[in-house]
């Protein structure tokens, strides 16, 4: 199964793939499912304005486009031009846009676009008042993060080698930075960073704000440790370390000379110093924001002012600080959710953030300094097809196997009965340093409307805590965040929402470990599984894809020590011959270039030859393998709907749940 292209493998996937599309397809109020998706998802999304110059970017998908375009207007009540459309590149849509960068004056813009959800980004430029396309083409820009200069000359970016100059399979890291002049030969670029770093590190470059002498890259070692070196370009100096060696975080932002830096370094909720950029030793550096009792998420300097992102209770705040420290405000949101993106400029007069929340569609507010600098509606999708008042989120507090207390949200219907049978999905991540705070996903309400509870339980591994929460969930401690998923489907079942066999679970990627970890280690507590692009052999997943970056997060069994923790939890490992295991639909995707393949193939082949239910139809293990895709970034609308089709039917069978009733 580790072989994709071997004859055994490939035999093995279309006969597993007749089996799944036999079962699903003949599953009663598919059409239904399948229109009501469609119209769900015509919601489309929206992104958050930057600005560049006179210009305004923001990305946008409406009705049945598969892809987000990249707009931009001619000042703020400009008409959206389309800039970049990627949608006319494929027309199955599997071309995605990956990112962009604006230059500081708005005259170009930096994007890069992948196909098959490979996320490989080919980077180009455009000219944004024209639309026309410079020449300058660069591959293996996944890692590109662009720094333009002030005078959008050129950027620097990062790049991964060239397949030859290092050993087979490692051409995936080695991350370096490059500087690129405009209408050059990018294999002309110079190198400028990152000789001396390992393989596994990846560098960021970032200019200051206001001018092209100080140059900082922050290199990420892992999800609990990053370093900062600093060079200053006008002396024409080596770049000098400016951290402690110390296993934190840090990340700057440099203005006027200043480095501001947002670091968890003896503060695992976050905080703020600063120093002079000549100076930038430790010893020098000086705090402005302390820790508080909320997670500092991020700071950004906007319109001469510190706007720092918070996460309390896993929901967002955002207050505003001079470049000193002193509080100014804290910014009025339109109520408990999430903020996704800030978008502003250090000399900027306005400012721009998404929020949204469970009940929220993806709203955009401004915030313009001009005249008081009140947050106010600026653009939010149109749910016309949602009432979203017609349903009520809470937030309830469980004890886990070890008596730490977890929050998890709990949606649903208003006036909804909770009869101790309701069908309930139940999804978590846990891991990586990532918070699931309350977000907006339309094909949720499909669910509910049903009568369907959801559930998203905020899990140790993430971040809403901050980085002593993080740390309880990795490595060594990665089965507190198992224990804490089933103490959550525990609480649901003993306050009535549902019980065993009305109880589903989801999730992808490291969610994708949580669920195969949960289904393994408790079977009977749930009836049905939804296990996306998941980690399930822990022992060999690091010998595959980019997975040797997250050794920092589980460890690797190469490492006798570590073996011994991640063996005790790794899913395919703890398969019991004959044991009744609940349903299970196993979603991979070819093209995913983060977490192989061969994981799901795996661990069904193991589960349909082991488990007492592996050749039932009525409690099946499902293999479901989508083509020309990838881990889900930049999925194209027409393939959601298809695989949230099966999702939804899978779920509304396994639960005895009958559509349109």
């Amino acid at each position: 199964m580790e072989d994709a292209d071997s004859a055994e493998t490939r035999e093995f996937v279309r006969a597993e793939l007749d089996f799944t599309r036999g079962v699903l397809d003949a599953l009663a109020g598919r059409d239904e499912i399948h229109r009501k998706l469609a119209e769900l998802l015509s919601i489309g999304s929206i992104g958050t304005p930057h600005l560049g110059g006179k210009f305004y970017f923001y990305v946008r998908r409406e009705g049945s486009q598969n892809q987000a375009v990249l707009l931009v207007r001619d000042g703020i009540h400009g008409t959206d031009r389309g800039l970049v459309d990627v949608n006319q590149m494929a027309s199955d849509g599997t071309v995605a846009l990956d990112w962009w960068a604006p230059s500081d004056d708005g005259k170009y813009v930096a994007y890069g676009t992948s196909a098959g959800g490979s996320e490989e980004s080919t980077l180009r430029v455009v000219e944004t008042a024209t639309g026309k396309l410079l020449p300058d083409t660069i591959d293996r820009a996944r890692h590109a993060n662009v720094a333009w200069k002030k005078d959008g000359s050129g950027f620097y970016y990062g790049r991964t080698p060239r397949k030859g100059d290092v050993p087979a399979g490692e051409e995936v890291y080695h991350v370096r930075i490059f500087y690129h002049a405009l209408r050059t030969d990018p294999e002309n670029d110079r190198l400028i960073f990152g000789e001396h770093l390992g393989a596994q590190d990846v560098p960021v470059a970032q200019l200051a704000d206001d001018d092209d002498r100080w140059l900082l890259f922050t290199v990420f070692e892992g999800y609990t440790k990053t370093e900062m070196f600093l060079q200053d370009l006008q002396a024409g100096t080596p770049a000098v370390e400016v951290t402690s060696g110390k296993d934190f975080s840090y990340s700057g932002e440099i203005l006027e000379g200043q480095l501001y830096v947002f670091t968890n370094e003896d503060a695992p909720r976050y905080r703020v110093l600063r120093v002079d950029a000549r100076n930038p030793g430790r010893s020098n550096w000086r705090e402005i924001i302390p820790e508080s009792d909320a997670v500092l998420k991020g700071v950004q300097i906007v319109h001469g002012m510190l706007f720092a992102l918070y996460e309390k209770n896993a929901t967002s705040l955002l207050k505003i600080f001079n470049l000193d420290g002193t509080f100014l405000s804290e910014v009025t949101l339109p109520g408990l959710g999430s903020i996704t993106e800030i978008g502003g400029k250090w000399d900027s007069d306005e400012a721009f953030f998404g929020f949204q929340s469970f009940t929220v569609p993806p709203s955009i507010y401004r915030m313009d300094f001009r005249e008081g600098g009140a947050a106010t509606l600026w653009a939010r999708l149109d749910t016309a097809s949602i009432d979203p008042s017609a349903y009520e989120v809470s937030q309830v507090w469980f004890s886990s196997k070890d008596g730490t207390k977890v929050p998890m949200f709990v949606f649903y219907k208003k006036g909804l009965v909770l009869n101790g049978k309701n069908p309930t999905v139940l999804t978590g991540y846990g891991g990586f340093n990532i918070s699931l705070t309350p977000s907006f996903a339309a094909d949720r309400y499909l669910w509910l409307e049903q009568g369907g509870v959801f559930a998203v339980a905020n899990l140790r591994g993430g971040a809403e805590f901050g980085e002593e929460w993080h740390r309880a969930g990795m490595l060594g401690k990665k089965q507190n965040v198992f224990d804490d998923f089933i103490a959550a489907a525990e609480y649901l079942i003993a306050q009535e929402y549902t019980d065993n066999e009305h109880l589903a679970i989801r999730g992808g990627s490291n969610g994708g470990l949580l669920v195969g970890v949960a289904l393994t280690q408790r079977p009977e507590l749930f009836r049905a599984v939804v296990c996306a692009v998941p980690l399930l052999d822990m022992l060999r997943y690091q010998h595959f894809q980019i997975a040797k970056l997250w050794i920092p997060e589980y460890g690797s069994a190469d490492d006798p020590e570590q073996f011994e923790f991640i063996h005790a939890y790794s899913p395919y490992h703890h398969v019991k011959a004959g044991v009744e295991y609940p349903a299970v639909l196993f979603m991979t995707a070819d093209g995913d270039s983060r977490v192989d393949p061969m994981h799901a193939k795996k661990m069904a082949a193991l589960m349909r030859a082991e488990a007492g239910n592996g050749r039932s139809r009525e409690r099946p293990i499902l293999l479901r393998v989508e083509p020309k895709a990838g881990h889900g970034v930049g999925k194209p609308i027409n393939k959601q709907i298809e695989e949230l089709t099966d999702v939804y039917s899978f779920l509304f069978w396994q639960l005895g749940v009958v559509v349109g009733r």
